[in-house]
């Protein structure tokens, strides 16, 4: 009897399997990081080859931890860090290049390039997206034009495209022999190459990128009765499984914090930070910085649509402190270090070590610590890193407010970073809305869970969802609006000091 359903959650810096059983409680889960790996400044590459064996590895962990027996998993869903990009042989699963992760900036001579015609909102009209180094296309178009094995093999039709998501599920589904190729409505909405109207690739985008349309995956819905396809009996799994959701990380954890109504939000503190708010079936143009993107498509249900505001580095910047200068030995002994000191000391950290993304999207800036005395110390700068995080949060939501003209009464919250007490509450502060984590704060997971469960009637409907989303805690402003202003007034110069570094 099927007592769970299964999440792959494949991140940026590690993958994870977790079975959730019909309350959506996690039952047993494995976890194992991946190498970083940086050939030269602004270059970020993963190896796709690790990836999959890592995925491998924590999947039987979890069958061998939980002793799950056949036909105890319902069904697989798929999470993935978005945008980063993967190209393979077909026939033999091997890939021509290390994957281009999303926060990779090599691609900004294509993007300089393309925007020079029409500007950088050249084809946001059709995909919701500015001409970017974040997003899929541009490294796509980077690999065929300087990796010359792949052009040729793409031009022959023996090269296959994929962000995470693509690759995981075709190997799941057998690889080599028969693979399924496909990318859901989401991850397919961060390649800039989908129209958000058709759901479908736009030739005529395409064409200007030069990209044969053969090497692209089949765009599927995020959750499907009829699956994607089964694993295989001598795969990860060893049981034949129905693999039936497939969602973009940021779009899983909206799905996992239910904000299945328009007007609802969530934010995921990770190694970068993500806000969406759900517009429903309407597609909002944004005029602030912000992106317009699929939230997710369940069946043949009409698509659902998000305004997002996307922030390349917040957890990211801890791990910083403790791999590049030693400040910290772990990344949870930040909020004790910057409880040391009462404020910020006069500093600000702004983060932007690949460029400013929402609402700026501004590859030339690079990362500043502004307003440094003999004061200052190892505790100040924990702390601004800190604040940094909730500072960048409230850009986003301020442009979010902008363009939909919904005034958000609360903010969902989920991710790592949502354990740190300071942090939680210095954001409360700085929004000046309470922030509510739920009990369930692994909710990347449980969205890719929530969408293969839904599939196969694990779950009857979204009600079913949203009886077992319960709050954890809650924080409530604090902070005197003046004082609020103020040191949001200061950020902003702050990130001002960051433009044109990069000529």
């Amino acid at each position: 009897m099927a007592k769970y359903i299964a999440a792959i959650d494949q991140g940026t810096t590690s993958t994870r399997c977790i079975l959730f059983d019909q309350r959506g409680n996690i039952t047993c889960q494995a976890q194992k990081e991946h190498q970083q790996i940086y050939p030269q400044s602004g270059w970020v590459e993963h190896d796709p080859i690790e990836i999959w064996l890592c995925t491998k590895e924590v999947i039987q962990e979890v069958i061998n931890k939980g002793k799950i027996k056949a036909g105890e998993i319902s069904a697989i869903g798929v999470t993935n860090q978005r945008e980063t990009t993967i190209v393979w042989d077909k026939h033999t699963g091997k890939p021509y290049h290390n994957a281009i992760v999303w926060q990779d900036t090599r691609t900004k001579d294509i993007c300089d390039s393309l925007s020079a015609e029409a500007g950088q909102d050249r084809f946001r009209a059709k995909v919701g997206l500015p001409l970017a180094t974040y997003f899929s296309g541009p490294k796509i178009k980077w690999m065929l034009e300087n990796i010359p094995q792949i052009r040729a093999a793409a031009e022959h039709g023996d090269a296959l495209f994929g962000n995470i998501d693509s690759w995981i599920i075709w190997w799941l589904t057998g690889g080599p022999q028969g693979g399924v190729h496909v990318t859901d409505v989401s991850n397919a909405s961060r390649t800039m190459l989908m129209s958000l109207t058709h759901l479908d690739w736009d030739d005529e985008i395409l064409n200007i990128f030069d990209i044969p349309r053969s090497m692209l995956p089949s765009i599927v819905s995020s959750s499907t009765p009829d699956f994607y396809g089964t694993t295989s009996q001598d795969g990860a799994f060893q049981d034949v499984i129905p693999v039936n959701g497939d969602l973009g990380d940021q779009q899983a954890a909206l799905v996992g914090q239910t904000c299945f109504s328009p007007g609802e939000a969530k934010n995921t503190y990770g190694t970068g930070c993500f806000m969406l708010l759900n517009t429903g079936r309407e597609i909002i143009p944004s005029t602030s910085g912000l992106l317009t993107t699929l939230a997710y498509k369940f069946g043949d249900n009409p698509a659902n649509y998000a305004l997002e505001g996307s922030i390349a580095i917040t957890g990211a910047l801890v791990q910083w402190l403790r791999d590049n200068l030693g400040l910290i030995n772990k990344s949870a002994e930040v909020e004790e270090l910057a409880r040391r000191v009462k404020d910020n000391g006069g500093i600000y950290f702004v983060p932007a070590f690949s460029g400013l993304f929402a609402p700026y999207w501004r590859s030339d800036a690079r990362g500043v610590i502004v307003g440094m005395t003999r004061y200052i110390n190892k505790g100040h700068i924990a702390r601004a890193t800190l604040e940094a995080t909730a500072f960048q949060t409230r850009e986003v939501l301020d442009a979010m407010q902008k363009d939909s003209g919904v005034k958000l009464k609360n903010l969902k919250v989920d991710g790592g970073m949502v354990y740190n007490e300071l942090l939680m509450q210095f954001q409360a502060d700085i929004l000046g809305v309470p922030v509510v984590r739920p009990k369930i704060a692994e909710t990347t997971a449980l969205g890719a869970a929530y969408a293969a469960g839904l599939a196969v009637g694990f779950w009857n409907n979204l009600d079913d969802l949203r009886s077992n989303w319960q709050v954890d805690h809650t924080w409530q402003p604090q902070m005197e609006s003046s004082q609020r202003d103020n040191l949001y007034q200061t950020w902003l110069k702050a990130v001002e000091r960051t433009f044109n570094w990069v000529e």
